[in-house]
């Protein structure tokens, strides 16, 4: 992956007639990332169609997969693909400089693998997602619309794309691919003593984002978990519960939704603080703006955990899915605010661009249907069947 090209820094603009952003391309993008769900022949078998077609009408695109997939494809594929090293699960590199946009086969799982991927950083290149998971509610495109969703995203508003492209597809004219910018958590794991200890996964930096959400849970113990939450360097409660769950609003219909949560629209910055069967009955999810900091510590009540180290039965820590392999221990916190949006003349650094549909019909479950939120709420009753009455047919 070494030989392929830097990033491209690209940026958004606002729109007067919707609440969705407009990708803007300074030159067609270079270098694709391709990530897919695992154990899965249909989203192997799609990601492959994929790759041919990127490659056959956009030759100068760079197509990247992770090691293991590039071994199992390779020879599926008549032109070479870019891979980072062998220990890329271990030491991933430094994607955010090299890929300028990234494509998934899936379902919502393999959405937050790909965000992960770039959990260390603050540029996150657009994901273009394909549904092909079990629910699928973040999942945008149908993958029979590959070739008009691709096509849409190159030609936004890059007269370089366009030129590129010619004629060969009848392409209009450029518009700009709508984007639904997806808030993050910026997370922070520290020691007793206030010292900041190893995140989920190896990075130099000194925070984990999480597009969904971070999770404590006291996991096989039959001891309830003792938390003290902090609002802004303030008490707010003595938690005693299974767990804290800290959202995004993306995340606000995953864990949460099941703990009680409340549904927040993705367009409303904010976070989430749900518990996880709550021992009070007056212990109630709160909705609260993105700049909160909140800090939970593990109460020296707590009977997990008691080696200070979470070495031995410690508290159970994840972050989108993915568990940390040394639990917390007593006195240990852990950090939680949203991550800043910076609008700069450099470009638009923080949260996790998604490209939606642009059009009804087009695929999309989520935003980008006709207007900013008839997507969503179509989202809402079809998948998760809102309020959906009982012993009366859909």
């Amino acid at each position: 992956m070494s030989k392929t090209k830097k990033t491209i820094v690209l940026t958004f603009a606002e729109t007067k007639t919707n609440d969705l952003l407009s990708l803007q391309w300074p030159s067609p993008p270079r270098n694709i990332l391709l990530v897919k769900k695992s154990h899965s022949r249909p989203a192997t078998e799609a990601l492959i169609e994929f790759a041919k077609h990127v490659q056959s009408v956009y030759p100068s695109i760079s197509l990247v997969v992770e090691p293991s997939l590039a071994a199992s494809i390779h020879d599926s594929l008549p032109f070479p693909l870019f891979t980072a090293s062998p220990n890329f699960t271990s030491e991933p590199p430094s994607l955010h400089r090299k890929i300028d946009m990234t494509a998934t086969f899936g379902g919502d799982g393999t959405i937050l693998h790909a965000a992960s991927l770039f959990a260390g950083t603050s540029h996150v290149p657009p994901i273009l997602s394909f549904s092909m998971g079990t629910l699928g509610f973040l999942g945008e495109w149908k993958f029979k619309d590959h070739q008009h969703a691709f096509r849409e995203v190159y030609n936004s508003k890059a007269p370089a794309a366009t030129k590129d492209l010619g004629n060969r597809e009848n392409s209009p004219k450029p518009t700009g691919a709508r984007v639904l910018l997806r808030n993050r958590l910026k997370v922070g794991l520290f020691s007793p003593t206030g010292t900041r200890i190893p995140n989920l996964t190896p990075t130099s930096s000194p925070s984990i984002h999480a597009l969904n959400e971070i999770i404590l849970h006291r996991g096989a113990s039959p001891h309830l978990l003792h938390t003290s939450i902090h609002i802004n360097n303030r008490f707010l409660t003595d938690s005693v519960s299974d767990g804290i769950i800290i959202s995004t609003p993306t995340g606000s219909t995953a864990y949460s939704l099941s703990a009680g949560g409340s549904i927040i629209h993705p367009l409303v910055s904010s976070l989430l603080i749900t518990p996880i069967c709550p021992r009070s009955l007056s212990f109630r999810p709160l909705v609260l703006p993105l700049g909160t900091n909140v800090c939970v510590k593990l109460s020296e009540r707590n009977r997990i955990g008691r080696d200070n180290t979470g070495k031995e039965g410690g508290v159970e820590v994840s972050i989108d899915g993915v568990r940390r392999e040394e639990g917390l221990g007593v006195g240990m916190e852990v950090r939680v605010s949203g991550e800043e949006i910076d609008r700069s003349d450099r470009g638009w650094v923080g949260g996790v661009p998604c490209i939606m549909s642009g059009r009804n019909g087009g695929g999309g479950k989520g935003l980008g249907e006709a207007n900013g939120e008839d997507g969503w709420v179509g989202g809402l009753n079809g998948l998760l069947k809102f309020n959906y009455p009982f012993g009366e047919e859909g």
